[in-house]
């Protein structure tokens, strides 16, 4: 991130800032909360997750328990869902709603959901994006204020930007078919259902953090660079 010139813009910073360690800390507490809720019905992540996936066809989508502190992701590539020991082996409501989450992806996947082929190819763009574009920017300030470089830079990084807003509706429609999921296939009883949700809202309070420290960050480089 940008924080290598000091100045009023700055100021720009410190609300995201401040959402971003709030999202950390909710994430961390209410994981850890439901990790102790053992589910009534006793399937493991990975064993919800298999359920989930077979109802819908998906039979050739495989699971792998992984190393690794919430590693969980689904790989659109090799049709995999990979999760990590604590969800994939546990049969807590926290682990659960990770599982269904993550293959809520997979559904995702199957039907061609049009965000998450976007943000799939958007991927090497806003990686390059995030990094080249800070590069360029910061190297047009010390040369002098180089407006074509800075410029070429804030466009970069505005690709990543683009990715973090698409990336919203992804986790969004996915944590609302793993809660779907859960509750049509009996995979956790009516009570149990909002220990999941909890959990998925304050995962999803990580991405929305994400996204507005990026548009923060962006904000900051036009401003800097409009006094040029």
């Amino acid at each position: 991130m940008p924080l290598f010139f000091w100045d009023s813009t700055l100021l720009l910073l410190i609300p995201a800032l401040l959402l971003t360690i709030y999202a950390q800390i909710k994430v961390t507490t209410t994981f850890r909360k439901y990790s102790q809720v053992r589910s009534m019905r006793g399937l493991t992540g990975a064993e919800g997750a298999r359920l989930m996936l077979d109802s819908a066809n998906l039979k050739h989508v495989g699971i792998e328990v992984i190393e690794g502190d919430l590693t969980d992701h689904y790989d659109p590539r090799t049709k995999v869902l990979r999760l990590s020991a604590r969800v994939g082996t546990s049969d807590s409501l926290a682990a659960l709603g990770v599982a269904a989450h993550e293959a809520g992806h997979a559904l995702q996947d199957a039907e061609g959901y049009s965000a998450l082929r976007l943000r799939g190819a958007m991927v090497q763009s806003a990686t390059l994006g995030s990094n080249l574009g800070f590069f360029l920017f910061f190297l047009g300030l010390i040369m002098g204020g180089n407006q074509t470089l800075m410029a070429i830079g804030i466009l970069l990084f505005a690709l990543f930007v683009i990715f973090t807003l698409v990336t919203l509706p992804v986790e969004f429609n996915a944590s609302k078919r793993a809660l779907a999921q859960l509750s049509g296939h009996g995979i956790l009883a009516e009570g149990e259902i909002d220990g999941a949700r909890a959990v998925l809202n304050a995962a999803a309070l990580t991405y929305v953090a994400a996204a507005v420290m990026a548009i923060m960050n962006l904000l900051r480089l036009i401003l800097i660079r409009g006094r040029g």
